[in-house]
């Protein structure tokens, strides 16, 4: 990596500080103030510059970026003691149907909105919806074998895992990958979500690019070929800690802060990459951010990239009849893509560059 690609990085990744998962705020989520029928012709307007006001939001959705969410909240109300945030960590599947029925003030996702989800929306609404990303991330295969710390997993060890053509660990394949390694003559334990989730679709999404002989396709609900399933990636970092012999996939930040061996894996390139910010940050390098910032990079051809990565999103309505609302929503948006880059990194995930918080704040203009 040349000194220009690591400066380039550092610049992406900004700086560090700690976040506790007991730091969440979490409550069941009222009804939004949303307008039905929002006027065609709003205009942009500068998101809120600063905090203050009153107002409370609830959010519901993705458990992906939950941890950071749950920390920019309660910072923020820190320092807007008259804003208060809740946040519910449901999955991408329950947060998008929250969202569309507008049972929540905003939705959260790790999977962009599907064109016919937007459709109805709008037959709904009167108005497309509002896709802002927040932060990108890894999603790691975590895994509990007693004595292994450093494991490697080749594209074979992992696609033949999830497909179940791999079932026990130290099957030839895996042995080839980890020379000098003592593996078991023990059953592999693959663990999935169980339920609708944004990080099943960055991680099938993978698969479907990765894996020739991966057949169920990229979606926040699939059918499995083998394995237990588990709630969230909380049930599922539960769930393996509970496993000798498991493995399965979460989020980076939930297995670091539980202590979870990480797998290195083998990238497009052929480099065995472990779970890292920097990582992370490789993948998104040289992409360029489509205007409804669906970014999806299934499988980076960075040799420098961790190659499961993707961004989060959070959902939010054209139009708030509570103006308040509309306006703490906005400036905690921003608080948090700026002020709170710092708890962000700290975890693992990947904050927006500049450039991009300047044209989500422009999307935000569009909220009424």
């Amino acid at each position: 990596m040349t000194s220009q690609s690591r400066l380039r990085r550092r610049t992406f990744l900004a700086t560090l500080t700690a976040v506790s998962m007991g730091l969440a705020v979490s409550c069941a989520p009222s009804s939004p103030d949303v307008a039905t029928s929002p006027s065609a012709d709003a205009t942009a307007a500068s998101p809120a510059a600063g905090g203050g006001g009153s107002a409370t939001l609830s959010g519901a959705g993705a458990s992906f970026p939950a941890p950071v969410y749950q920390r920019w909240f309660a910072d923020y109300n820190k320092e807007n003691p008259g804003v208060q945030i809740s946040y519910q960590s449901v999955g991408s599947g329950a947060g998008v149907e929250q969202f569309m029925a507008g049972t929540v003030d905003f939705g959260a996702t790790d999977a962009p909105l599907k064109a016919e989800d937007r459709a109805k929306f709008k037959a709904k609404y009167g108005a497309e919806p509002i896709q802002v990303p927040m932060t990108g991330g890894s999603v790691v295969f975590a895994y509990n074998l007693d004595g292994v710390t450093d494991l490697k997993l080749s594209r074979t060890d992992y696609c033949g895992i999830t497909t179940g053509k791999i079932t026990q660990w130290n099957d030839p394949a895996i042995v080839k990958a980890n020379p000098g390694v003592s593996l078991p003559d023990q059953p592999i334990e693959f663990v999935h979500r169980s339920d609708g989730s944004g990080t099943t679709y960055q991680f099938t999404n993978h698969l479907k690019a990765a894996c020739p002989e991966w057949t169920a396709g990229a979606n926040k609900s699939v059918e499995w070929p083998v394995g237990t399933g588990a709630k969230g990636n909380e049930g599922v970092t539960a769930q393996i800690q509970q496993t000798p012999g498991a493995i399965g996939y979460v989020e980076y930040s939930y297995a670091k802060e539980n202590g979870l061996s990480m797998a290195a894996i083998e990238n497009k390139s052929g480099k065995i990459i472990a779970p890292s910010p920097e990582g992370g940050a490789a993948a998104f390098e040289g992409e360029t951010i489509p205007a409804d910032f669906a970014l999806e990079v299934p499988d980076s051809a960075n040799p420098d990239a961790y190659p499961i990565s993707g961004l989060t999103w959070l959902l939010l309505y054209p139009e708030y009849k509570d103006t308040a609302k509309g306006e703490a929503l906005k400036a905690v948006i921003d608080w948090s893509l700026t002020t709170g880059k710092a708890a962000a990194s700290e975890l693992g995930y990947v904050p927006l560059e500049a450039s991009l918080v300047t044209k989500v704040n422009e999307e935000l203009g569009k909220v009424k």
